[in-house]
């Protein structure tokens, strides 16, 4: 016992950290597996752009090589007419904002130069960290006004390709959506309602019409439920003025000062309208054509610094912003 004693307190001497905790040697024992899956979320990007590209083009090929060929032929010509000018609308914004979202730098701080505000300095870069940036350790940087590193891009979501990012889910899901009503007769009429298959069909891969069209039907329910719930999802965030990463810090600080009897206020909310009309930019003259067509215009601020509800210098398109807050 004496022995033990001694060696506790000899180890205690040379190790005893007063911070050390429950929680601080969980993250430590916890790090390899981060870094595990950080490692091979960078390596797996570019085969889930493949996948991303390759399911979005089969599911385009479907509709037009079985789709297409029963409107015509079953319907009237204005219908489809309608439909095919529809359905190429939906495909070009959804090309146009997926590619956007892929090739667009979410945006960096710069070091070079001296940073207008700085609210910490990034323990991974040991550099000033600009309002609202936060660091992503797939790509081992700085992101301004960081929402998440999102795999199916191969890239982090951020300040200047986020609009990008929700408008491609958008009208992925309402595409997905289209497809699934138009589509609903004909899977009935192939798949349950048929009596026998057509073999004469030439054969690339000997894929019968049932096995495309339960493909299709399959892929664009699931990925409506999918990214149609991550669509609202972000929604939500964007509603209230604040990123997937703020609002885990929103709700911290609500909790924390509510235990002082204290209200938070997010200081980037602007109200529900307001909120999605800087989110879309629909500041500076621009109007709803820049978010129903393909537009590159950028957001506003460089991603240094920010509007705030205490200091707001934007120009609003539809409305000024009045602070209800206000007596």
């Amino acid at each position: 016992m004496k022995v033990f004693r001694t060696f506790k307190i000899t180890f205690l001497t040379l190790f005893y950290n007063s911070h050390i905790s429950k929680d601080y040697i969980f993250d430590t024992l916890i790090q390899p597996a981060f870094w595990l899956v950080d490692s091979f979320t960078s390596l797996l990007g570019p085969l889930f752009v493949f996948l991303v590209t390759f399911l979005t083009m089969s599911v385009i090929f479907i509709a037009f090589w079985i789709g297409l060929p029963y409107y015509l032929e079953h319907k009237h010509i204005l219908l489809t007419s309608s439909l095919v000018i529809f359905g190429h609308y939906l495909m070009l914004n959804i090309g146009f904002n997926y590619w956007m979202a892929l090739t667009t730098s979410p945006g960096l701080p710069p070091y070079q130069t001296i940073l207008p505000e700085v609210v910490s300095v990034c323990k991974k870069c040991i550099a000033p960290k600009p309002p609202r940036s936060h660091h992503c350790s797939v790509c081992n940087q700085c992101i301004l006004k960081m929402d998440h590193h999102c795999p199916w891009l191969n890239n982090c979501v951020g300040h200047f390709n986020h609009r990008y990012f929700f408008l491609y889910m958008v009208y992925m899901t309402v595409g997905c959506m289209f497809l699934m009503a138009f589509g609903a007769e004909i899977l009935y009429m192939h798949v349950f309602y048929s009596e026998e298959e057509d073999h004469s069909e030439p054969c690339f891969m000997q894929f019968s019409r049932s096995t495309l069209i339960i493909y299709e039907a399959f892929f664009t329910t699931s990925c409506a439920l999918c990214l149609g719930a991550l669509a609202l999802w972000h929604a939500r965030l964007i509603h209230h003025g604040q990123t997937s990463i703020e609002a885990h810090i929103n709700a911290s600080e609500t909790k924390r000062l509510a235990e002082f009897g204290k209200k938070y206020r997010n200081p980037y909310d602007f109200g529900p309208l307001h909120n999605w009309y800087l989110f879309l930019g629909l500041v500076d003259g621009r109007g709803w054509r820049h978010v129903l067509l393909p537009s590159t215009h950028q957001p506003p601020r460089d991603g240094l610094t920010w509007d705030s509800v205490y200091s707001c210098s934007v120009r609003w398109t539809y409305g000024p912003y009045t602070d209800q807050h206000v007596s």
